[in-house]
């Protein structure tokens, strides 16, 4: 198949249920007792052949579709859909050996040799030659058939590569940003330390050989270290894009996704997601209270493509292998945290993986069948469950939208560029920062989405952008027409500090940002972690204290007026945290130092509260409320992460999807810990 065809949807009844299926590592008497057990537990998709690569291919013209072709056929015959991946995930031995080019080089200079996943080098010419040619091969063996619904291209990019290939292919990128030698010298500020570059090829990668003197974070510039991670995130896209064009010429219209990682530091996601045709990520939290990270990382996926719905490609219906400690999921929580998902956008809930590997460092990673392949344990119970949740509920929220009014700005660039600059408090994470946002709008049950600092804003009532570092184009002045036009805005400590290539601005802090926010940063103490300074807030529910730490800017108000002051050190009375009025009725707000859960939640609350947007639950801190939308119809979901019961009045009238109990407005209902409510709002 060839052509322009346009992508076309995936056409669903229900939210797809399935995920990674390996059956060429067993038997196929055991892919009978799989199919049987599926049947049971209401699984309709399966991802094939995501590390098939060395069992499709023995050479670069040695190909063998017998036994994925035998998968294929037995899964069709079984009446699912699948997936099919590109079988690029890892490298196969024959390769790895015969183009030894193609391992990768560490950031210590190590080349490496074969082993492990994730170990190709995404500049080598024979990797990203075999690699398209084998997504092409695939897809013309597979393209066309009735049960494809998908394309999945390669698996979880990742890593990073400084071998002599990736140190060409950067000088070329570097050409084709800056133009010439005299503007890159400027972008990196290379009259410091006698760095002024008079060759391109003087150039090599910031590596711990080079620029870098602690550690991926330690870097003597800046500017080349972030040009290199934009790079290498480039790089693995061309990748993708490349596998995605030989699938093209073989079909031109199934969508072609990859499995993101959520909040994952070596790419940024925001510069792959023209690419895909819809965004899928993996889910796996680090705790097992990591409800609020879970809602920022789906939202963060949904806002990938303009609030479009998405896939959980994988989630573990049990535990996962990858961690010291892994705790296997509470009852109830698989079904909590994947309508959590669905909740959120997602129109697919995948699982790694269907049956345990019999080997490897994933022989007890969780799955829908253990190795004894049982389906009376209390984990398939619930796999089953949820499949009957998703047929009960069928077609109701597929292709529905978050009605969201407040929007958080993620930006990968002000992740990198703030956590490698000297002179500010090492120990501040960007994502903790921006979790810590989000889970105080979280909790207020505001419709949020998560956008890049480019994202079109004038939908937004209310927009958070914490610790925007790096000021890019026009993103001050659309801030501004937020506050402008009667909407919020609200900013923090180290935001506005320096431009696209990482040099500060030649002004005050925080630079661009200062007139919209009516402050002036006149200095910023950092101090360890255990060193608290109280502040006081002032607003409509009178003077409370709260606590803050590791950074303190003392702020001059210059149009704003202070409703935070210090407590305590020598800038004790001075201003914390600031307001600054519009005419239209809108506000900026500056807080400008790392206040506790609880003074955030004050702060984003008065916030949310001027706007109208707080949601009828939020006086419930664990009682999750989001809703998704299609044209006139809403449908709201309540989600009890307690382990307690709770009990609240219905915010509207509907059904309960999941019981068909019909509610009244105003009307109680009491959710048991972790248990979910589904509301077909009437």
């Amino acid at each position: 198949m060839s052509g322009t065809s346009p992508i076309r949807p995936v056409l669903q009844n229900k939210v797809l249920y399935g995920g990674d299926y390996n059956p060429e590592q067993w038997p196929p008497k055991v892919w009978e007792a799989d199919h049987a057990a599926f049947d049971l537990a209401g699984i309709d998709t399966l991802t094939l052949g995501v590390f098939d690569w060395a069992l499709i291919s023995a050479g670069e013209d040695d190909y063998d579709f017998t036994l994925l072709d035998a998968v294929v056929a037995r899964v069709a015959a079984s009446g699912r859909r699948f997936v099919m991946a590109t079988a690029t995930g890892a490298l196969p031995p024959w390769l790895a050996h015969r183009h030894p080019e193609v391992n990768r080089t560490d950031f210590e200079g190590r080349r490496h040799v074969y082993g492990q996943r994730h170990n190709a080098c995404p500049s080598s010419p024979v990797f990203r030659r075999l690699s398209a040619r084998l997504a092409g091969k695939i897809a013309e063996r597979y393209a066309g058939h009735p049960q494809l619904v998908a394309w999945h291209i390669g698996n979880e990019y990742g890593g990073a590569c400084y071998c002599g290939n990736c140190a060409a292919a950067f000088r070329s990128w570097l050409r084709e940003r800056y133009r010439s030698l005299d503007r890159l010298n400027e972008a990196w500020n290379a009259a410091f330390w006698s760095h002024t570059f008079t060759d391109w090829d003087e150039i090599v990668p910031p590596n711990a050989l080079s620029e870098h003197w602690r550690g991926q974070n330690h870097t003597a510039f800046q500017g080349i270290t972030l040009d290199y991670l934009r790079f290498m995130s480039e790089a693995m896209l061309q990748n993708f894009v490349e596998e995605k064009a030989a699938i093209r010429e073989h079909d031109a219209s199934t969508p072609a996704t990859t499995n993101f990682m959520g909040m994952y530091r070596p790419i940024d996601y925001h510069r792959w997601a023209e690419q895909l045709d819809f965004a899928s990520w993996d889910n796996y939290p680090p705790t097992d209270r990591s409800e609020a990270r879970m809602a920022f990382t789906h939202d963060l996926m949904r806002g990938l493509k303009g609030g479009d719905p998405f896939w959980v490609m994988e989630q573990t219906p049990t535990i996962t292998a990858s961690r010291d400690i892994n705790p296997v999921k509470r009852p109830g929580v698989l079904r909590l945290w994947s309508w959590q998902s669905v909740a959120h956008g997602a129109d697919a809930v995948l699982y790694f993986q269907m049956r345990q590997s019999r080997g490897a460092c994933e022989k007890y990673h969780g799955a829908v069948l253990d190795h004894s392949g049982r389906t009376d344990t209390r984990a398939f119970r619930e796999v089953a469950e949820l499949g009957a949740d998703f047929r009960r509920v069928g077609d109701a929220v597929l292709g529905a939208r978050t009605p969201a009014r407040a929007a958080l700005l993620f930006d990968w660039d002000s992740w990198w560029a703030s956590e490698m600059t000297d002179g500010l408090n090492r120990t501040v994470s960007y994502p903790q920062v921006v979790l810590a946002y989000h889970r105080a709008l979280w909790e207020a049950g505001v419709q949020l989405d998560v956008v890049p600092v480019d994202a079109p804003l004038d939908g937004y009532d209310v927009v958070v952008a914490p610790l925007l570092h790096m000021i890019k184009g026009d993103t001050a002045e659309r801030l501004r027409a937020v506050a402008e036009r009667g909407g919020s805005v609200v900013s923090t400590f180290h935001s506005g500090r320096v431009d696209q290539d990482t040099n500060a601005f030649l002004t005050d802090v925080p630079g661009p940002l200062a007139s919209l926010f009516g402050v002036r940063v006149e200095e910023t103490d950092s101090l360890p972690d255990d060193v608290v300074n109280r502040i006081s807030l002032s607003g409509a529910g009178g003077e409370r204290t709260v606590t803050s730490r590791s950074v303190f800017e003392i702020l001059v108000a210059e149009g704003a007026e202070a409703v935070g002051t210090y407590n305590d050190d020598f800038y004790a009375g001075r201003p914390a945290v600031t307001r600054k009025p519009f005419p239209a009725g809108g506000a900026a707000w500056y807080v400008g130092t790392l206040l506790d859960q609880n003074g955030l939640s004050s702060i984003l609350r008065s916030v949310l509260a001027e706007q109208g947007l707080i949601g009828p639950y939020a006086d419930e801190p664990e009682l999750e409320f989001t809703v998704r939308s299609l044209e006139d119809v809403r449908t709201s979901f309540l989600l009890n992460h307690a382990d307690t019961p709770v009990t609240v009045q219905a915010h509207a009238a509907g059904t309960d999807l999941l019981t068909g109990r019909v509610l009244a407005a105003g009307e109680q209902i009491t959710l048991a810990p972790k248990d979910v409510v589904v509301l077909r709002e009437a």
